[in-house]
């Protein structure tokens, strides 16, 4: 039996604690194709696995964590795909429900499985799948996001902010974008961002100097601790999508959306479990319509795992982190 190395949850732990270990190559079955996996991104889903949810009783145990990958398919089963085509893969339970991307083969429904036409190299590759799915669904989709557009980015030093900054910014958004740190303001005016907003309890007030009629769109990333708040800054039939939870706060409690939604303007959310065929070839053939390139923050080797998952949990990476597994 062929063994492969990998990072296996046998329940919480701390960053610090995590390792790869040598375990059996999965076995191929029907429906499902052998990926192997060349480079992986990080995302706070998993830091969320590994600090807590992998106590509850609907995760199995033990589990390889991993949301996302890009690699190769090694063994196609009883598929469509070839052995050697380049694919990414994303969510659909994937590092939760069944074992996910945190090795060097992943063994995967199809249905979360999709070949890519790219020349990006296999660590810019690995930055895109649930990063650019999010940010892209979320902009295009949820936000119907348009040149003419004024946009906030909440959160946007984040991986997913940071590919929203330039997905807006390809199709001539304006954009303002904010950080909790007011040392990364000058990052973000140096990715694109029209403005910058330093969130330290004070936002608001710098919000409606430089948009005083108020954004047309919000993007939405620190999630329930501040969506009141981006509600309230949005024009006339505004827009605001929460898809992200930085601030820690999951839920908006005693939310009444007659007295907390103001009137005329819309809310809107974007799920990330799902990804479609149609969704990822619109993604990139927005990539090479428009020459776009991810903005990588750190590129590691497999055995940094626990630093990577430090960095993460510390909010340092500024940005994605994506981890290599080998050649």
């Amino acid at each position: 039996m062929m063994s492969m190395r990998a990072v296996v949850l046998a329940g919480t732990c701390e960053a610090s604690e995590l390792k790869v270990s040598t375990v059996p190559v999965p076995a191929v079955r029907s429906g499902w194709v052998l990926v192997k996996v060349k480079a992986f991104g990080l995302n706070h889903s998993e830091v969320i696995l590994r600090s807590f949810e992998a106590d509850a009783p609907y995760i199995k145990l033990p589990r390889i964590p991993g949301i996302e990958c890009a690699g190769e398919i090694e063994d196609a089963s009883d598929s469509s795909f070839f052995r050697g085509q380049k694919v990414i893969a994303l969510m659909g339970g994937m590092g939760r429900s069944f074992d996910g991307s945190y090795a060097e083969y992943a063994l995967l429904p199809i249905n979360i499985v999709f070949p890519v036409d790219t020349d990006l190299d296999w660590p810019e590759l690995a930055a895109i799948p649930e990063t650019y799915f999010t940010a892209y669904s979320a902009l295009f989709d949820c936000l119907q996001l348009n040149g003419s557009d004024s946009l906030l980015i909440r959160g946007a030093t984040s991986a997913a902010g940071m590919a929203a900054l330039q997905l807006a910014k390809s199709v001539g958004c304006t954009v303002t974008a904010s950080s909790r740190r007011s040392e990364m303001l000058p990052i973000l005016l140096a990715q694109g961002a029209d403005c910058t907003l330093w969130d330290d309890g004070t936002l608001a007030d710098q919000a409606r100097k430089v948009m005083p009629h108020g954004f047309t769109r919000v993007l939405e990333l620190v999630g329930p601790a501040t969506l009141l708040e981006s509600m309230s800054l949005l024009a006339f039939h505004g827009i605001v999508c929460n898809v992200g939870i930085l601030g820690k706060q999951y839920t908006l409690g005693n939310f009444d959306p007659i007295k907390d939604i103001p009137n005329g303007v819309y809310l809107s959310s974007f799920y990330s479990n799902y990804p479609s065929t149609r969704t990822i070839n619109r993604i990139f053939a927005h990539i090479r319509a428009y020459s776009l390139k991810p903005k990588l923050a750190k590129v590691m080797e497999f055995g940094e795992i626990a630093k990577a998952h430090i960095l993460m949990e510390k909010n340092q990476a500024n940005g994605k982190i994506v981890i290599v597994t080998g050649d």
